[in-house]
């Protein structure tokens, strides 16, 4: 089974709301979308294609590859629907193989169970051509499968990413309650920040938002930091395609100068931060600041200004929060006049204390939680509201 060369389809993964954003991506790319949805969008691709798509997405979670779709109503007819398939051909009879799930199916209790009958497909099938069976567990640094069992309708991929390509490798030091470096992406593509005006980022934590907006400004694809993916373990892999990938993103990387701004009151969150951007590669683009987000310097002319402050689910008290929020209001509307101001935040109480009337207001998910990105033309005189 030749998957490398083979065109199928390919579902690639995402947090929820993110979709329009790693579409966007995906696009860019070349390739069409056939369908997206709030988890992700669909596209046709071979093998050495996700290769591509692992390496460049900044957006992503999983890159899918469809090994085929089956009717199986219970258990064994998943287990044979599972088994027809030619492992042998796909995984090493000394590798490694580990099972993810999407499951929902009356028949069964729990999706470990599928996930066990999976395995066993898999290593009977392969143990019956070559006389030994693979290895199996929860690591995802080898070969992975995912298998989507909704009522009847099962189908299986090859995961071409294995650990999640949502984390981007370089936040080795993770800070206070950090944003997650997929939806720190998605969200400086929804401030349709141009990378060549300015990028401030009060209130910086362990530095995500900054240090994606240096990644994009200068075309650092996220692919760069990182060795490891499922598509090395399946047979038929040219590691060569890879490392020439990687030469071709490394030669593509802009060095342009680019103003970008990242302060915080505390001295820890800004060395956690300051770590964090020179793993990435971009500890030089970045200005760090030790102050209070309302000393934070601000260039002149437009740019963008964007806050992640606490929104009092996981960390402080409302009340406590409210003072914070107001005076975001006011640093916005004092000194950020002729820039766009965005406040991430999952409180729509202490959103209300910024005192500024959103031009939008764009849907994320941060973990369960349901937020907001705030977006705010400031211009001189800007008006208040209670």
């Amino acid at each position: 089974m030749e998957v490398f060369n083979t065109p199928a389809k390919v579902i690639i993964t995402c947090y929820k709301r993110l979709s329009p954003y790693l579409k966007q991506e995906v696009l860019a790319l070349g390739h069409e979308v056939k369908h997206s949805f709030s988890s992700g969008v669909e596209i046709r691709a071979t093998g050495n294609e996700c290769i591509r798509l692992n390496l460049n997405l900044s957006c992503a979670s999983q890159v899918l590859y469809s090994l085929g779709v089956f009717t199986a109503k219970d258990a064994d007819a998943l287990y044979r629907g599972v088994a027809a398939i030619p492992w042998e051909e796909l995984i090493a009879f000394d590798g490694y193989v580990s099972v993810t799930s999407n499951v929902n199916n009356p028949t069964i209790s729990t999706p470990l169970f599928a996930n066990l009958k999976v395995k066993d497909a898999i290593a009977d099938r392969i143990k019956g051509k070559k006389g030994l069976r693979p290895d199996s567990g929860p690591d995802l640094s080898r070969s992975v499968v995912h298998l989507y069992w909704q009522d009847d309708h099962a189908e299986i991929f090859l995961d071409t990413s294995g650990e999640v390509l949502a984390r981007h490798g370089y936040r080795k030091h993770p800070g206070k309650a950090p944003m997650l470096e997929s939806l720190a992406a998605s969200v400086v593509y929804a401030t349709r920040w141009d990378g060549k005006t300015p990028f401030i980022n009060p209130m910086c934590g362990a530095g995500t938002l900054a240090i994606e907006a240096a990644l994009m400004a200068t075309n650092r694809k996220p692919g760069l930091l990182r060795m490891n993916y499922g598509f090395m373990h399946i047979l038929g892999y040219d590691e060569q395609l890879f490392f020439a990938e990687r030469r071709r993103l490394k030669a593509q990387i802009d060095k342009k100068p680019v103003k970008i701004i990242a302060s915080d009151i505390a001295k820890e969150a800004v060395a956690i931060a300051r770590m964090n951007a020179k793993t990435a590669g971009v500890d030089q683009l970045i200005d760090f600041h030790v102050c209070d987000f309302a000393e934070t310097p601000l260039p002149e002319g437009d740019g963008v200004v964007v806050f992640n402050p606490e929104y009092g689910e996981r960390m402080g008290e409302l009340s406590r929060l409210t003072a914070v929020y107001s005076r975001i209001g006011d640093f916005l509307k004092q000194r950020c006049a002729g820039k766009r101001g965005y406040v991430f935040t999952g409180s729509p109480e202490l959103a209300k204390k910024i005192g500024l009337r959103a031009a939008r207001r764009i849907e994320f998910y941060n973990g369960k939680l349901d937020c907001r990105l705030l977006e705010y033309e400031l211009y001189a005189g800007s008006k208040r509201h209670d």
